[in-house]
């Protein structure tokens, strides 16, 4: 469709009062009068992003290109306090929407990531991953206070879709993306989108089972991947192990996964034995995924991932022991390219995909004009 030289200034005029775009000066000449420059603002509006994890709330304000503005994070026990959760999700984005001084007024949406599958027919969270929600989840509740649009997802989902539009995943239509953590999440991307599955349960790799005879998981089976490579498997592991070797840099009960990570970093023998054993029970389940779903990519995220090849390596070789060469050759094992805040932005991100496909989402001041 071509348009007039009259009324593409009256879009561009529309436009420039939206704060969308703004002019940034002139381009050269190719014969006639010098162009004016346009220049998109990721900074017109902002995203909410809120992650909602098992032992944390974090919050990212950011802009319309994923950029981090703002940000906010407490420590707190998500899975039995609801009530306690939703009032300290609201303080970290009253928090961020103060710093940023814009208030609501360019707010585009909030993103919700949550530790549990979510129900697409209804948001519907799982009883049984989140039994004390069930009956009091007020999350959709933000709207009445913010006065926009809520959007809610499983967490390893929205890591996927982080990744897909910002790090490794850019441009890769099929991968997987996991996230290990309290539990072991997996977000799966299938021609370029999130794949929930029919009632919201893809990608619940944590519960696949390791050994039927381990130890019961919080799902009500035995010997679950969470059971092995989870924050609290790792970090009981680890004591038992510095019970038997001390003398290393672990030692007392106030172990962290933090404090693991960083011995591993630093050599400690006991510390990596653990990393060691986590990427081989992790590697029978990312086998298994390969071997079924054949994704290109497989890219590792949560905090374990800042410890790269010491734990890329190992998981490698477990895959490579247990998969078909195709689906090896094809799969490219990688850490996340965004780090500790990939789940959040991916939060933000859902907000901003739902704006462009429609783009009445956005604040009245800053919605375009339909050319005319």
């Amino acid at each position: 469709m071509q348009l007039s030289r009259s009324t593409v200034s009256e879009i561009v005029g529309d436009l420039l009062q939206t704060g969308l775009v703004a002019e940034v000066g002139v381009g050269p000449s190719s014969g006639g009068r010098r162009p004016i420059v346009l220049e998109f603002q990721d900074d017109a509006c902002g995203i909410l992003g809120v992650d909602i994890g098992a032992t944390h709330v974090a919050v990212a304000l950011t802009d319309l290109r994923g950029n981090i503005l703002g940000w906010r994070e407490e420590d707190h026990q998500t899975r039995d306090d609801p009530e306690g959760t939703h009032a300290l999700v609201t303080q970290l984005c009253d928090a961020s929407l103060a710093v940023w001084g814009r208030g609501t007024r360019r707010v585009v949406g909030i993103g919700l990531a949550v530790p549990s599958p979510v129900d697409p027919r209804n948001n519907g969270l799982s009883d049984v991953v989140l039994p004390a929600w069930r009956g009091r989840n007020k999350l959709g509740e933000l709207h009445l206070k913010y006065g926009v649009p809520v959007f809610i997802d499983n967490d390893a989902n929205l890591g996927a879709l982080a990744e897909r539009w910002w790090g490794a995943g850019r441009d890769v239509e099929d991968f997987t993306y996991i996230k290990v953590a309290t539990g072991i999440g997996a977000g799966h991307i299938l021609r370029g989108e999130i794949y929930r599955g029919a009632t919201g349960f893809a990608g619940e790799i944590g519960h696949v089972e390791i050994d039927p005879h381990g130890d019961p998981c919080v799902c009500g089976l035995r010997g679950c991947l969470a059971t092995y490579v989870g924050t609290s498997a790792l970090v009981a592991r680890a004591r038992a192990l510095v019970k038997q070797n001390p003398g290393g840099i672990l030692s007392g009960d106030a172990l962290t996964i933090g404090d693991i990570e960083d011995a591993a970093l630093a050599g400690d023998a006991v510390a990596l034995r653990v990393i060691r054993e986590a990427a081989e029970h992790l590697g029978v389940a990312v086998a298994g995924l390969l071997n079924l779903m054949n994704p290109s990519m497989v890219i590792l995220g949560g905090s374990l991932a800042r410890l790269g090849d010491l734990l890329l390596e190992p998981l490698r070789d477990a895959v490579r022991s247990r998969t078909l060469v195709s689906s090896v050759a094809a799969a490219e094992i990688r850490s996340s390219e965004l780090g500790t805040q990939t789940v959040p932005v991916g939060a933000a991100t859902l907000v901003l995909e739902a704006a462009l496909t429609n783009p009445s989402m956005l604040p009245p001041k800053v919605r375009p004009v339909k050319a005319k």
